[in-house]
């Protein structure tokens, strides 16, 4: 195979990474995985995953890790209200969604991202993963590259895969492109289901969806019971700098969406009375869906360093480990010659296909922050085509 005798560096130990570490190791790969976080008990932040038949799952699939999958997935954490900014649900499937098992189209089985890396990363070979390595620079050596991370470490690699998320340092040895801001802020807050009984009793372990005004309050129920919400809404890209808010001061917070969410109902203000401080802003952002590059033979991107893309289709983990699948398969097919040809054709395929599910995410997140957002949802979630 093209990869024997090669070593590998995958920096960047998230969902995409560590899969295709796995997916590498299968086929008797050197592979490393290089990780920022200074260990694997680092606290693994975001909203739960959900999980698509021919991208996330598939991946999991070939890396024979489905079964794991299935202790570990949270079953009903996928049920779905839409509700009004007074929190009136107008739309529920909790009691008419069908019962759909793995191997259903749209079954989209849901995981916490700390149970869903605890799973990759134990199905690693030990030290596997370099833990405390953030990556810094690096430079041609040989055939390969020389790694240098912050701790003062190097490594050589052969081949380096980034899967260093949106923000990448390595895109810039491959190309010049860089993510384009959405116009959407997503403000990150997570709060104790006792701290906020009202939303809790409302959400009843499954997400929430809440439209209003052009604004939006995103939410789901965590493994653990805490509530993870997104207030998003369209704003400059410099939006936390430029406001000044204290996002480590609640009552502060509170007065603030009191003030840009002003036709909401109170029983929003218990996510912000309480939530563990600070908030985090986090801008959305996407890579251009025209984007090309020169195939190398000892570089390449995938997830979110290749493709950032909005959360508004679910599909930026889902491309992610696809990648992962994908990416594996190109260079360990025996009809390849070369290492770049193996690459060319992976990375052509890959922005192609992310383009098609970043296209559909900005759209999305058009249609969630517009002033009709909550009829065209209720549209989509009740099996219309919603009006352009």
């Amino acid at each position: 195979m093209l990869i024997d005798n090669i070593s590998i560096a995958i920096v960047g130990g998230g969902p995409a990474g560590l899969t295709l570490a796995r997916l590498l190791q299968l086929k008797n790969a050197n592979v490393k995985v290089y990780e920022r976080d200074f260990n694997k008990e680092a606290r693994v932040q975001g909203s739960p995953l959900d999980m698509h038949e021919d991208s996330g799952l598939a991946a999991l699939r070939k890396a024979e890790l489905l079964e794991e999958f299935k202790n570990t997935y949270r079953p009903g954490a996928d049920k779905m209200l839409i509700v009004n900014e007074q929190a009136e649900i107008l739309f529920s499937d909790h009691d008419t969604k069908p019962e759909e098992d793995f191997g259903a189209e749209h079954f989209r089985p849901e995981i916490d991202r700390g149970p869903l890396r605890n799973m990759l990363l134990e199905s690693l070979q030990p030290n596997t993963v370099v833990w405390d390595s953030h990556f810094i620079s690096m430079e041609p050596k040989n055939e390969g590259w020389l790694l240098h991370f912050k701790n003062g470490t190097s490594a050589y690699a052969d081949l380096v895969i980034a899967a260093d998320g949106a923000h990448s340092k390595i895109r810039s040895y491959l190309t010049n492109n860089k993510p384009v801001y959405s116009g959407v802020i997503m403000l990150e807050g997570i709060i104790s289901k006792e701290h906020a009984p009202r939303i809790n009793a409302l959400i009843n372990g499954g997400k929430i969806m809440a439209f209003g005004n052009s604004k939006n309050i995103l939410m789901g129920q965590k493994g653990n019971g805490d509530l993870g919400f997104y207030a998003s809404f369209k704003a400059d890209e410099n939006w936390a700098a430029i406001t000044g808010l204290n996002l480590s001061d609640n009552t502060a917070v509170l007065q603030w969406f009191k003030t840009e969410y002003p036709e909401w109902n109170a029983i929003w203000y218990e996510l912000f009375e309480k939530a563990t401080v600070p908030f985090i802003p986090r801008p959305i952002y996407f890579m251009p869906l025209d984007q090309s590059w020169e195939t190398k033979s000892n570089i390449t991107l995938m997830g979110d360093a290749a493709h950032v893309m909005p959360p508004f289709a679910g599909e930026g983990a889902n491309m992610a480990m696809l990648d992962a699948l994908e990416l594996s398969e190109h260079l360990t097919d025996h009809h390849y010659t070369t290492l770049q040809e193996a690459i060319f054709h992976y990375e052509t395929n890959m922005r192609n296909r992310a383009a098609a599910a970043t296209k559909e995410s900005l759209e999305n997140g058009e249609r969630m922050h517009s002033e009709t957002s909550l009829a065209t949802m209720l549209e989509f979630f009740n099996g219309h085509t919603p009006a352009s």
